[in-house]
Formats: structure tokens, C-alpha cells, sequence
């Protein structure tokens, strides 16, 4: 059998604030949006932005981080897979399909209690089965090289 590939990497904003659920067996479920931007020259040479909505879904751990840190506007990097579901629609009886991304890695990119921006603070990374909280604070670049002492024994080149 030939090998196969299913992996999508994500970079955008949340689209609405995500809707958390859990399921009779009691896993947690989070479904939301996230929105990615392209640029793109249109015929008469205006640069635009095309945004594409993407459906996302998390489950467990991922799904309660979800729950407690994102909100419309987070900004988050996300691996994941494609999945496509279909079910009979109760009332026109017509076959339905939604294609989501089932997320395996997340990585919130907004500082706590951000929206659309991001400072630099904290960051909280889901990834598998662990997770971790980054809460260092992000000193300036220049203090850091201010308070390091290296000489030309540490270039190793």
C-alpha cells in the first residue's frame, strides 16, 4: 500500500468564540471557526484579502484548553487533519457533508485575555498528550544581550 499524508497547519484568527459541548460518554468536544487570509492581485493589478473559513474540532485536554483560553479574535497555530462527515438530514432527507480539521497541536499565540493582538506574553502550547504553560515574562531583546557575557571563545566558528 502506498503511503498517504493527512496534515494541515493553520495560522489565523478565531472566528466566533467556540462552542463547547460534551458528549454523553462525557469526552469534551470544542467546535469554532478560524479565518486565514491570502493576498492576492486581482486582473487590474489591486491587491486583496481572500479569507477562507475553516471548521476545527477538538477533543479532551485540547478541547478544555480551548474552553479556557481561546475566545473570538485568539490568534492560533494549529496542526491538524481533514475529515469529512456525512449524516441524512432529518427533514429534506438529502445527504449533508462537513469537512472539518481535527485538531492533533495547538499553540495559542495571543496573550492572555487578548483578542486580535499579541504582545509577546506567555504563550500556551498543546501538543499530543502533554501540555505546558509558558508563563516567563519577555524581556526586550537588548536586555538580554546586555546581560549575557560572551566572548570569543563561545563562537565556535
Amino acid at each position: 500500500m502506498a503511503k498517504s499524508v493527512n496534515k494541515v497547519i493553520l495560522l489565523g484568527n478565531v472566528g466566533k468564540d467556540p462552542e463547547i459541548r460534551a458528549t454523553p460518554s462525557g469526552t469534551m468536544v470544542a467546535n469554532f471557526s478560524l479565518a486565514t487570509t491570502d493576498r492576492v492581485k486581482d486582473q487590474g493589478g489591486n491587491w486583496s484579502d481572500r479569507t477562507e473559513w475553516h471548521n476545527l474540532v477538538a477533543f479532551q485536554r485540547t478541547a478544555e484548553i480551548i474552553r479556557d483560553y481561546v475566545k473570538k479574535g485568539s490568534k492560533l497555530y494549529i496542526e491538524g487533519k481533514i475529515q469529512t462527515r456525512s449524516w441524512d438530514d432529518k427533514t429534506s432527507g438529502e445527504k449533508k457533508y462537513r469537512t472539518e480539521i481535527i485538531i492533533n497541536d495547538l499553540s495559542l499565540l495571543s496573550g492572555r485575555g487578548e483578542g486580535e493582538s499579541s504582545s509577546g506574553g506567555g504563550g500556551y502550547t498543546r501538543s499530543g498528550s502533554s501540555a505546558t504553560f509558558d508563563q516567563r515574562s519577555s524581556a526586550p531583546a537588548e536586555d538580554y544581550g546586555q546581560s549575557a557575557e560572551i566572548t570569543d571563545d563561545d563562537i565556535p566558528f
